[in-house]
């Protein structure tokens, strides 16, 4: 197996209700980076974030009315991710996800990535790639200030389905951009909808009804013609003369359409969440197998990292057994603090879920969990810092994991004939 690291810089309440200031947060992670550049995990992924959480929940339609503090502090991925390669040796770095959508769109984020990915590989002797993992964005309030929301009442009655749409649109003049294409906006997919991109008949003819009535039809149309997202004439971004080879690109979606259509453009890997069934997941290998670009080679597990909560006690002092037990409750909370933040009311079944794809335990019972759930040749991207913000133990639980749990996973793997 290999190792990555996830960090959330999430400005959340303590169990005191404390929530530390940003200048905390950012040290935390500075400490924690370099730890993990130590420790040999493979790439820090940052969870970007845009505008405050907080605010939003004033606004006529919050998406996440009870999160309290904000969900993230990492708002320029570019930047952060130049001063974590400038303070580390042998780390990569990744963007866990980035909005394309967002901080003005694809065309102004993949001049960004190009620019970064520029300015990182100056140094002739620099290999370490540059992750980039962008999706439409999992909170729609971050986008909306960019003009993604509908535009008229056919737009509001396909919203659920659009949105997927104008990724893919937005995908495309990304991935475009930083091939090094000169495009216009005509050259880019047109979106037209249909039955397919709905999840019901209701869904579909509330589409139709509202197009009837905005076009004067007599009759429900088959196909619903949107216009682009996206309106430009011929451009191509600048740098152009960049180490492309120092760039790696991961989707965040589990739309196998789009996981497809990416895949025409250059090599998109994809993620996962820590919730995804090993059915989809098998699911996704069999696809990606088949539609990964043959630019990227051979599709191959590492390809897709596999999210995991790491609830890991080996506090010295404990015995093992109430090294299990801290290591529950710990879980229990933090997990309880997350859900009840989205949601306002703590599901318990939501949390058992998330506690049944997290490792939770000493060290022995998380390496018996990582070789009952992974494959032998999984990535596994750890996540050590959620709603954690006791630094000093988060960097004692990630040393633990790569000193005691790691060795033992492959003793496990090996015995099995892995």
């Amino acid at each position: 197996m290999e190792y990555d690291i996830f960090f959330s810089i999430a400005q959340t309440p303590d169990e005191s209700g404390e929530i530390p200031s940003e200048q905390i947060m950012l040290n935390n992670y500075f400490q924690q980076v370099g730890l993990a550049d130590q420790l040999g995990f493979g790439v820090a992924w940052i969870a970007q974030a845009h505008l405050s959480t907080a605010t939003q929940k004033l606004n006529r339609r919050p998406v996440v009315p009870h999160w309290q503090g904000e969900v993230g502090l990492c708002t320029d991925f570019p930047q952060l991710a130049l001063e974590t390669f400038r303070s580390t040796s042998q780390i990569e770095v990744g963007s866990a996800v980035l909005s394309i959508l967002a901080s003005g769109g694809p065309i102004a984020v993949a001049e960004r990535i190009a620019n970064t990915v520029m300015l990182h590989g100056l140094n002739p002797q620099e290999s370490r790639r540059l992750h980039v993992g962008f999706s439409a964005g999992r909170f729609e309030f971050m986008a909306r200030p960019y003009g993604i929301e509908p535009r008229d009442g056919v737009e509001e009655a396909a919203w659920p389905a659009l949105r997927g749409q104008i990724f893919m649109e937005a995908s495309e003049i990304f991935l475009r951009l930083l091939r090094g294409d000169v495009i216009s906006s005509n050259d880019v997919m047109a979106t037209i909808l249909s039955r397919e991109y709905f999840r019901s008949d209701e869904d579909w003819v509330a589409v139709q009804e509202a197009a009837m009535a905005r076009d004067g039809l007599d009759e429900a149309p088959d196909e619903v013609e949107i216009d682009r997202r996206y309106d430009f004439e011929d451009l191509k971004i600048i740098p152009t003369a960049w180490r492309r080879e120092l760039l790696s690109l991961t989707a965040g979606t589990h739309d196998p359409k789009a996981q497809v259509f990416v895949n025409q453009f250059l090599p998109v890997k994809v993620f996962n969440l820590s919730i995804t069934a090993p059915d989809l997941i098998d699911a996704t290998h069999a696809r990606m197998s088949e539609c990964y670009h043959s630019d990227g080679g051979e599709w191959q597990r590492r390809d897709m990292p596999r999210t995991s909560f790491v609830f890991l006690n080996a506090e010295v002092g404990l015995s093992p057994k109430e090294q299990s037990v801290a290591a529950a409750g710990e879980a229990k909370l933090a997990l309880g603090s997350y859900w009840q933040a989205l949601e306002g009311t703590l599901d318990p079944t939501k949390v058992e879920r998330a506690a049944n794809n997290a490792l939770i335990g000493n060290a022995e019972e998380v390496a018996q969990q990582m070789v009952e759930r992974f494959h032998g040749d999984d990535r596994i991207m750890t996540w050590f810092d959620f709603f954690n913000h006791d630094s000093d133990r988060v960097c004692r639980n990630m040393t633990a994991f790569i000193e005691q749990v790691t060795p033992r996973v492959e003793e496990l793997l090996s015995a099995r004939g892995a």
